[in-house]
């Protein structure tokens, strides 16, 4: 009773963990450049992770099939989608517009799953993902307004691309090729082969200066221990206990939470659309994930 009671609020616990992402990055991003933020991350994850293994005796893929889909997916979901997040910041893409991009994920995952995954997405599950993009664009209206198309061109629009494809086609690859793994070796192998990725692109692309301080610092663990360890967990084993377009559908209230977490936190604005929105996002879900 008690695991079944876990895996019903699952899903609001990722939701709620995966929002405070973007606010730990607005909190950390200005001491550090955005790669050499995510190769840090990557290694402190990479030490934990390693120790747990060690001390838990955990059992690596005896497959060597596994530990390449393994490190397929790990370039997905850590390297490309990440990377391709903060690489569209930086050529001067406005995070909102970026937020928008990503939403489109649980639209083209529902469009591919039946091809790779053989899951069939009823018309009322089509009507929820729909809503679902719809409210998202309401909750970002204010983000969106009078933004200058003149400070990037599709040099920064195609890492918010990337990060689009990656991560859905990251959910879909962990879906298909890595159910079996073990959460824990199999998540150490993800993030190695994702710091072997972004590292040399740090490397040559940044001075890889860090400004220490305590915001940083609290910013950093923060997305270690709660984004790269416990939410990522989290999404991992929503992507083994259910279908692909259903988990997908998820990070369409990552917004909503994500513009209730700033209004408390830093006092920006929430407008009557932006609430409609939210409300229009969560009726949206409930379409796709209703049995």
């Amino acid at each position: 009773m008690r695991g079944h009671a876990w895996t019903s609020i699952m899903p609001g616990v990722f939701v709620l963990l995966w929002s405070t992402g973007f606010i730990g990055a607005k909190f950390g991003l200005p001491y550090a450049e955005p790669f050499t933020f995510l190769v840090l991350r990557f290694a402190i994850v990479i030490i934990l992770l390693g120790l747990a293994v060690v001390a838990t005796k955990a059992d690596w893929p005896h497959d060597s099939r596994l530990w390449v889909h393994l490190a397929i997916s790990g370039l997905l979901v850590h390297a490309i989608y990440l990377g391709g997040v903060f690489g569209a910041i930086r050529h001067g893409v406005p995070s909102g517009l970026v937020a928008l991009v990503a939403g489109v994920q649980p639209l083209l995952t529902a469009a591919v799953v039946g091809p790779m995954l053989g899951e069939k997405v009823g018309g009322r599950q089509w009507l929820g993902l729909g809503l679902g993009l719809v409210g998202v664009s309401m909750v970002l209206s204010t983000r969106l307004a009078g933004i200058s198309f003149d400070g990037f061109g599709w040099d920064g629009m195609s890492f918010a691309i990337a990060a689009l494809f990656a991560i859905t086609g990251g959910t879909l690859y962990q879906k298909r090729f890595c159910t079996g793994m073990d959460l824990r070796t199999g998540t150490l192998i993800q993030y190695l082969a994702a710091l072997a990725a972004l590292l040399p692109v740090a490397m040559m692309t940044e001075t890889m200066e860090i400004r220490w301080s305590l915001p940083f610092i609290l910013a950093l663990g923060w997305l270690v221990l709660v984004l790269s360890l416990g939410a990522i967990s989290l999404l991992m084993t929503l992507i083994r206990l259910g279908e692909a377009a259903k988990v997908a559908s998820f990070f369409y209230l990552v917004p909503p939470v994500t513009a209730i977490l700033a209004f408390v936190l830093f006092d920006e604005m929430l407008t009557p659309l932006a609430l409609a929105g939210m409300a229009a996002t969560a009726v949206g879900v409930a379409l796709v994930v209703r049995k």
